[in-house]
């Protein structure tokens, strides 16, 4: 057990490094666009440093119109974390480094919790070559290790501890709450009614404590974060970005990406609801994040840091990781693809047209769609009776 965590400590910090080393480049020259493009080095940390005023350690939620576009416990990371700064300094630098290193202590946690939850694939998160690219684009690793704990919690039918830190992962970075689906639908399906109402007050209740002081005293500045998501058009790396380019205006964006959203939802619940045996949360996740992503009106290159340690959890055997991998592939050409985009966008002499990034969109949605597919199609078996019973009279009743 002891080697293992060693092992676990060591790919961690090996991926750590490799990805250091990728954002190097920026951390010597500077984050000034078309280089950071170029070099693939971008990263949120040093550009919100002074774009949100934290280089003057102001308030993350203090402004209406500046405010961190991040739910609270982020923002407080973003926050704290400026005071840390050194000023004799390249300040910037100094922001990126300590966040950097706090970043990569996440990772070695977040793959501690995975060799327990899965101890047969747990070091691919470390080897995941768009989970090193990644790394310290933004501050996911956050909510990743907050998330993938509640998931194994569950898993061991701690719901109390699950439910809270689900709560807190959601007031990190919302997209977690969309694990609330495949939990209600594993407490229904284990009858457990009682213990499904406790969790979702518990885990809301926990997001409401979190949010409710900064609700209180900036309201304007906390609902930023929603304002921006509900008012942004077809943003970078989406499917809907993607039509943009080859001239397919989706009309009503926001409506027809909820709609899309809930049409995989429904997918989703018939797919759980035709397993013979009840699935496990770990085993789940991933399908309805993949969903949540792929309808989003934007793909942020980090989101692979969400959906990576959940589809770890949700491999079968072996013979899954061809599919892992080339889902990898996709992954890394499109992080690359993004800047390269954005390199030529922002005026550089090297880079790719947008039919070029456009098209790389879709290679990622296709294999994400082709690794999702192999995973369910290994575990849809036909219902058996007595589900097919109890499913007819919880309907009823």
């Amino acid at each position: 057990m002891k080697l293992l965590v060693k092992s676990a400590i060591f790919l961690s910090i090996l991926a750590a490094l490799l990805s250091f080393v990728k954002f190097d480049h920026c951390r010597n020259f500077g984050w000034g666009a078309p280089q950071d493009y170029v070099h693939a080095c971008y990263s949120d940390l040093p550009a919100l440093f002074s774009d949100r005023g934290l280089n003057t350690h102001t308030w993350p939620y203090s402004s209406a119109t500046n405010a961190v576009e991040y739910p609270p416990l982020t923002g407080l990371v973003m926050w704290a974390t400026s005071f840390a700064v050194k000023h004799n300094f390249d300040e910037y630098r100094s922001y990126f480094d300590i966040n950097a290193l706090l970043i990569a202590l996440l990772l070695i946690g977040s793959v501690i919790i995975l060799k327990r939850a899965k101890p047969e694939f747990w070091y691919l998160f470390p080897l995941a070559p768009a989970v090193i690219a990644s790394l310290y684009i933004n501050w996911d690793m956050w909510a990743v290790i907050t998330a993938i704990a509640a998931i194994y919690l569950f898993d061991k039918d701690r719901y109390r501890e699950s439910a809270l830190l689900l709560g807190v992962s959601i007031a990190t970075k919302f997209f977690p709450i969309v694990l609330l689906l495949p939990i209600a639908i594993i407490l229904w399906r284990r009858s457990a009614k009682t213990e499904l109402l406790k969790y979702l007050l518990l885990s809301v209740g926990a997001w409401l404590a979190i949010n409710l002081p900064f609700i209180i005293t900036t309201p304007t500045g906390w609902f930023r974060f929603f304002k921006l998501n509900s008012t942004r058009g077809a943003d970078w790396g989406s499917i809907w970005h993607a039509a943009a380019v080859f001239n397919l205006t989706a009309p009503k964006l926001n409506l027809l990406s909820t709609l899309i959203f809930l049409i995989g939802a429904i997918a989703f619940f018939i797919y759980c609801f035709t397993l013979k045996s009840i699935p496990t949360l770990g085993q789940v996740a991933f399908f309805i994040v993949a969903i949540f992503v792929t309808a989003s009106k934007v793909y942020s290159p980090q989101y692979v840091l969400w959906l990576t340690p959940l589809a770890i959890l949700a491999l079968k055997d072996k013979k899954d990781r061809a599919s892992f991998w080339i889902w990898q592939l996709a992954e890394l050409i499109y992080h690359f693809a993004i800047w390269q985009y954005l390199a030529s966008y922002s005026g550089a002499h090297f880079g790719i047209p947008a039919k070029a990034y456009a098209t790389a969109v879709l290679i990622r949605v296709a294999a994400l769609a082709y690794f999702s597919i192999r995973l369910m199609r290994k575990s849809t078996l036909p219902i058996d009776p007595q589900e097919h019973e109890f499913l007819l009279s919880a309907a009823a009743g």
